[in-house]
């Protein structure tokens, strides 16, 4: 299932997934790879089929980022308003992840790196290779972070930590990260694309209203104040609370079996 050039799209038991398909060059963006991105994942996003979302890279990387060759040709020509349009592709990127209701998984299988790094942390959870590395790279060759790092970032780690890791713009590894908070799980390389299946199937088994709607109270939380939240939740549990995955899980657990979940 897919009509991209350099992203491939698949839907499996009620799991979506996007893989960057340039393995040759890492799953650098280049030309309209960032768009058709954005495409593939607002599509996944928008399937009704669909009750988790994972985004990953073929080959050896995750995503190296901005495609040096690429880049250098727009620099040579000055072309701002093609960097601008990357740029942009980005947001748009980032946005869909953060506003579709489903759970968003990264399966981060080698280096994340600039961008890369930034698709990785705009996601809701993160399992990674132990082979894995995440860096902010961008002012290696004189850029800003972009793709959400300067929001991203200093939300998972501390301000400070944030910069010396922008500042530094050296390549995390896996161990590293996951003790900042930079990935939530690790596991051999050998099993991440099991445990990446393993880990999709139990959200995706989940009530979709619960997900739904404690995902965006997470992240409303940030702005919020305590009385905010507090109303919030309380919104939502009523919900929940009249939705027929309660009634089911209710009696689920009464009666000593798995719930099973419809999204009703």
């Amino acid at each position: 299932m897919s009509g991209y050039e350099n992203v491939l799209t698949d839907v499996s038991g009620g799991v979506g997934t996007v893989t960057l398909n340039r393995p040759d060059k890492l799953n650098a963006f280049a030309g309209r790879m960032r768009q058709e991105i954005a495409d593939a994942v607002r599509a996944i996003a928008e399937d009704p089929g669909v009750r988790v979302l994972v985004i990953t890279g073929a080959g050896r990387a995750f995503c190296a980022g901005a495609d040096i060759g690429y880049m250098k040709d727009l620099t040579a020509r000055n072309d701002v308003e093609a960097f601008r349009e990357l740029v942009e592709a980005g947001r748009e990127v980032v946005t869909t992840i953060r506003a579709t209701p489903k759970p968003v998984l990264a399966s981060v299988n080698g280096a994340a790196a600039g961008g890369g790094a930034n698709l990785a942390l705009a996601c809701d959870l993160r399992i990674a290779s132990d082979q894995a590395t995440i860096g902010q790279t961008f002012n290696r060759i004189g850029l800003h972070p972009d793709w959400g790092g300067t929001y991203f970032l200093p939300r998972l780690v501390a301000p400070a930590k944030a910069l010396e890791l922008i500042f530094s713009a050296e390549m995390v590894p896996a161990a590293e990260a996951l003790r900042l908070g930079l990935f939530n799980r690790v596991v051999p390389a050998d099993r991440l694309a099991e445990e990446t299946r393993s880990w999709a199937a139990a959200l995706a088994a989940k009530p979709p209203m619960a997900l739904a709607l404690a995902k965006r109270a997470i992240y409303a939380s940030g702005d919020s104040s305590l009385s905010r939240m507090l109303d919030v939740e309380l919104e939502h549990q009523l919900a929940c609370f009249q939705s027929a995955d309660a009634k089911e899980g209710l009696q689920a657990f009464l009666e000593k079996r798995p719930a099973v979940f419809r999204g009703r």
